[in-house]
């Protein structure tokens, strides 16, 4: 009989409330064999339940205040002991800025190649096969790792997550931080202020304003409100300070891939469509009819943005109704 294919999924979650891109690794990590979530923190009792309702056969239990009263050096020193000790077949982690250093930390620190930004995965006979956007997202390109384990980020909204009942048997490990992985220390943690939307990364929905807003958002947030979206903004608008930095869409923001996509007062420089451009639907609304913007679209409307948003606000209220 073949040995079990260990896949080890970091969770992402806040107070063990377990995030939808945990869901999504579980998913994949399926496609390549058996999944085994590693929990880091101390909140694993309210997070058992949906990582094993989404197939999750062990979960490993870092409770370490190393591991969350620093910054990402300690995790990925206790990933890589986790991964010497199980000789996992691969490691799925969040595309995140945080999940990106660690998977980062971890590929040198055991030899092993790295794939980053992964919107989707297959099992292969040589390893996980991945497949990227790449250059901006004018390129789709398939990857494997060479050499050593793969280590593998994952963007949110590459995989529609499905349920089945996993064991969930928790094994608590113990971790070794060195001195050198705890010289940035976490002082205070404040909590965003809630909206009431989803989380940017994670939402099925993103309408974004950019220039054109001229810095009223209140259509867009109208319009995303409407149509339960999260709220996000081009790199202009957060420079200008109409918008929170921590909603900026693009490279030197966050990457979203969500199933819609509305982008509202956006020219579509290279910088945000590489935030954007894996959207499976992608919807724009500029008065500009030659914005760079409509090259990538699936529907445009030229039009100003201030007596688009609010119609398009009562129609699809008006379907609620």
């Amino acid at each position: 009989m073949a040995a079990v294919t260990e896949i080890l999924v970091l969770v992402d979650h806040a107070e063990g409330a377990v995030r939808k891109t945990t869901a999504e690794l579980l998913t994949l990590a399926r496609r390549l064999g058996e999944p085994s979530a590693v929990f880091v923190g101390s909140q694993v009792g309210a997070a058992r339940d949906a990582l094993k309702r989404y197939g999750a056969e062990k979960i490993y239990v870092l409770d370490d205040v190393a591991l969350t009263d620093y910054l990402v050096a300690p995790k990925a020193e206790a990933l890589t002991q986790l991964v010497e000790q199980t000789r996992p077949a691969a490691v799925l982690i969040p595309s995140s800025a945080e999940g990106k250093e660690i998977a980062g930390r971890l590929a040198i620190k055991v030899s092993s190649g790295l794939i980053t930004d992964a919107v989707d995965i297959q099992a292969g006979e040589a390893g996980p096969l991945t497949t990227q956007s790449v250059f901006a997202g004018s390129h789709t390109v398939n990857a494997r790792v060479t050499h050593g384990t793969p280590i593998i980020t994952v963007k949110p909204n590459s995989v529609t997550p499905e349920e089945v009942d996993g064991g969930a048997a928790e094994e608590a490990f113990s971790v070794t931080t060195s001195d050198a992985a705890k010289t940035a220390r976490i002082v205070e943690r404040r909590p965003r202020a809630a909206t009431g939307r989803p989380e940017l990364t994670e939402a099925a929905i993103v309408v974004s304003g950019g220039r054109g807003t001229a810095g009223n958002f209140e259509p867009v947030e109208e319009l995303a409100d409407a149509l339960g979206a999260a709220v996000g903004a081009s790199r202009a608008a957060v420079d200008s300070g109409w918008y929170p930095h921590a909603y900026q869409v693009g490279q030197t923001g966050k990457t979203v891939s969500p199933q819609l996509y509305v982008a509202v007062g956006i020219s579509g420089a290279i910088q945000h469509r590489a935030g954007m451009q894996t959207a499976k639907t992608i919807v724009a609304v500029n008065k500009d009819d030659e914005a760079p913007i409509f090259e990538l679209v699936d529907f445009g409307v030229v039009g100003d943005l201030h007596a688009v948003l609010p119609k398009a606000t009562q129609a699809v209220n008006a379907r609620k109704s």
